[in-house]
């Protein structure tokens, strides 16, 4: 199975060894970020450092001017943790080790963006803004996160993307610090705590018949018996039981028309920018509703608009996610956005294989041959730069027993 490996740029660049020593793993290609959110990062190898503290949201190359000439929303640079074209000088470095080398991109993910502009962020039912979470309903957030897209996915060298959080984020996020877990809520409630009301999506639940403010009252009589005791609720039938069934076919219609069309235009944007025979992959979820990086998708909408998915398949979560795709994966639908081959969709399978973050390197051949079965058609390994010499020699020994 093709395999590649999740990199950061300064894994590369300042180690000449880095190369080499990712080839060496038997994989043919790494993702590489261009566009990132903050994160404190390990370099357990590198040379020069062995921490890196990128401090908020930024593109990891330089942002041309003139594409941004006029937006009040545009990227951020990166600070010290990825100056200059940090991003291309890895994928160089990476092509001549014999890799092929794709971007990595994260859209609708950044603090920053929603600490200097506030409107810009998702407002939940009780008024409490997420400055991690864009609003992607909001013309002009939609608008910079797809400019944004194209920018940071067609990077010199790189022959295809992976769009991640490309769709709605919400109150699950890791935020830094977090301390939300103190009550359980589940799949229903985090659902409800993840809507949004900000004036766009107001204006949205009333053109679908739903009364905002009502709504909001709805959403908060919902969640309150869960305060005291947690809620445990989940799925559809789940949001239906605590909202109704139809003001929660309101707000599911409303988000999920908007995922879709940002989707379908953060792909189509990429294409444009790209040409012909560059790929386009989205980390994504097959429940619709579902937030976060990996953003909900409807199976058979997304395989007819990108040329595939990168699913989370850590913990066994493959016999969840990669079946709805499998079962679309060879359906005859006219894509919403042309693709560029006539090619099956690619399902990608996640693993973490970070030992100290809770992967398993050492099952990475018994739960990838799993994944096969299950209708993977690659892997993705998170991540190579965290990675210990330990589990990068799992690593290399399961892909071997693969190939």
């Amino acid at each position: 199975m093709r395999t590649s490996v999740f990199l950061y740029p300064w894994d590369v660049v300042g180690d000449p060894d880095a190369p080499a020593r990712i080839a060496e793993l038997g994989v043919q290609q790494v993702t590489l970020a261009s566009a990132y959110h903050s994160t404190r990062a390990l370099t357990p190898r590198h040379p020069r450092h062995r921490v890196v503290t990128a401090e908020h949201a930024a593109v990891l190359y330089p942002p041309d001017p003139a594409r941004w000439a006029g937006h009040d929303l545009r990227p951020y640079p990166a600070g010290d943790w990825a100056p200059g074209d940090a991003h291309g000088e890895a994928a160089a470095a990476l092509t001549d080790a014999g890799l092929d080398v794709h971007t990595w991109v994260i859209l609708a993910h950044s603090s920053r963006l929603g600490a200097e502009h506030p409107a810009t962020s998702v407002v939940n039912a009780y008024g409490d803004r997420y400055p991690w979470a864009p609003c992607i309903a909001r013309p002009a957030v939609a608008g910079y996160l797809t400019e944004l897209a194209a920018e940071a996915a067609v990077r010199p060298g790189a022959h295809g993307t992976e769009l991640e959080s490309c769709g709605w984020y919400g109150l699950a996020h890791l935020h830094a610090h977090d301390k939300i877990a103190g009550v359980g809520l589940g799949d229903a409630a985090q659902y409800l705590m993840s809507l949004c009301f900000c004036s766009v999506c107001r204006e949205g639940y009333a053109g679908l018949g739903a009364e905002p403010d009502e709504l909001a009252s709805a959403v908060r009589r919902a969640l309150e018996p869960g305060w005291a005791a947690g809620s445990a609720e989940a799925g559809r039938s789940g949001i239906e039981k605590l909202l109704g069934a139809d003001l929660a076919a309101v707000t599911l219609d409303w988000r999920g028309g908007i995922a879709r069309t940002f989707q379908e235009s953060a792909v189509a944007a990429v294409r444009a920018a790209a040409g012909p025979g560059f790929q386009v992959l989205l980390h994504a979820d097959p429940v619709p509703y579902h937030t976060g990086a990996n953003a909900g998708v409807d199976p058979a909408h997304i395989l007819g608009v990108a040329d595939g998915v990168v699913l989370p398949c850590a913990g066994g979560a493959a016999g969840t996610v990669l079946p709805p795709f499998a079962d679309h994966r060879t359906a005859s639908a006219v894509p919403a956005v042309p693709a560029p081959s006539a090619v099956s969709p690619v399902l990608a399978a996640n693993f973490n294989v970070v030992s100290g973050m809770g992967g398993s390197p050492a099952t990475l051949a018994e739960d990838a041959a799993r994944a096969k079965e299950l209708g993977a058609t690659e892997l993705r390994l998170y991540h190579a730069g965290l990675a210990s010499d330990a589990d990068l020699t799992a690593v290399a020994s399961a892909l071997s027993r693969l190939s």
